[in-house]
């Protein structure tokens, strides 16, 4: 069994225009004073990371992990969740998703794809370049707005919309091999791998692709009424990233699943800080270490009412107290009265 490494903590939702979120230096210094001891790099933040200097500079990263090292903090992978979502829109996205690419390709979903491929190439580059081993994105989507059967949809319809996936990722994930990185896509809703079953369609595409991989968060599994603790047995040979979100789902009368187009706060389903939620973490971080998870349990703090600062204070605090330092020993070995091969053949009648 092996400890899993953390508290980490995703940038994504803290990178910003304001310090100390506007800069590498003052981010990972004011992420250390949180309690974390590692980063998840959003690779889109610009104030913080120059991905094109990552993936052809080994100098640059070098001094990049460096800074944060020495404000006390290690970089646990990069993230190209925007960029990721770009390599497949289905065109009722195109506009809400435009602002995800840089300005020249807007308007433009052949080239914001080609750019978004190119992307997530560089990411993929930068990360070996920072030896780093796992990288976290999105897979995109084709088939979500026909993810209810009404009208029922057309014979074939999901399955060349998986082929074209499939495809679109495939040169993806063998510049992944060539380079050593797990691709880790977090099984999210609005995205066409939002679940077991659509991953494994994705897996037969893509003949069960080495580096095709799964960032578990059990928070989008509560809001789709999913086992997440079953989904760590079944998939714990492809789980190579961990985000620790938390998470709640109180259906009523008026509202369910779909939580009937309302906000955030008023949803059947919806993000909280670590420890407000439904989120049986302590079942989780067993079973993780269980499986011999070695990677990161990385804090991706999404919450409906607490203010961010608060949650990732509260959340490096409550990664600690749920991280379980394996034993390497076992309990009774203190009774244990040693043995051979003979003694056993006697004790078995042998």
């Amino acid at each position: 069994m092996k400890t899993i490494k953390g508290p980490g903590l995703f940038l994504g939702q803290f990178a910003g225009d304001e310090a100390p979120f506007n800069s590498w230096d003052a981010i990972t210094k004011w992420a250390a004073d949180c309690g974390y001891k590692g980063v998840q790099v959003p690779s889109w933040a610009g104030q913080l990371f120059d991905l094109k200097k990552a993936a052809e500079s080994k100098d640059y990263c070098d001094d990049f992990k460096g800074q944060a090292r020495e404000n006390g903090v290690e970089v646990t992978e990069l993230s190209t969740h925007l960029q990721g979502q770009l390599v497949a829109v289905h065109p009722a996205y195109d506009e809400a998703f435009d602002g995800f690419a840089a300005p020249e390709v807007r308007g433009n979903p052949k080239a914001r794809q080609e750019w978004a491929v190119n992307q997530v190439m560089m990411a993929i580059t930068a990360s070996r370049n920072m030896g780093i081993g796992a990288h976290a994105t999105f897979s995109g989507a084709l088939a979500w707005p026909f993810l209810y059967p009404w009208p029922q949809r057309p014979a074939g319809l999901i399955e060349t919309a998986f082929e074209e996936l499939a495809r679109r990722w495939k040169p993806i994930l063998d510049h992944a091999d060539e380079n050593g990185v797990d691709i880790c896509y977090e099984i999210h809703p609005g995205e066409d791998l939002h679940d077991g079953v659509t991953f494994e369609m994705f897996l037969d595409r893509l003949d069960q692709h080495p580096r095709a991989n799964m960032l578990y968060d059990p928070s989008h599994y509560v809001l789709q009424c999913l086992d997440y603790l079953d989904n760590i047995d079944i998939y714990k040979d492809r789980i190579k990233m961990f985000h620790v979100k938390d998470a709640e789902f109180n259906p009523t009368g008026r509202q369910g699943v779909y939580s009937g187009y309302q906000g955030w706060v008023d949803r059947a389903g919806r993000f909280r800080s670590l420890g407000d939620g439904q989120v049986d973490f302590k079942a989780i971080f067993s079973k993780m270490a269980a499986i011999d998870f070695d990677g990161w349990a990385v804090v991706e703090w999404e919450c409906c009412l607490k203010h961010p600062e608060d949650g990732a204070r509260e959340g490096a605090q409550f990664v600690k107290d749920h991280i379980i330092r394996v034993t390497e020993k076992a309990f009774d070995d203190f009774a244990g009265g040693g043995t051979d091969e003979a003694a056993n053949k006697r004790m078995l009648g042998l």
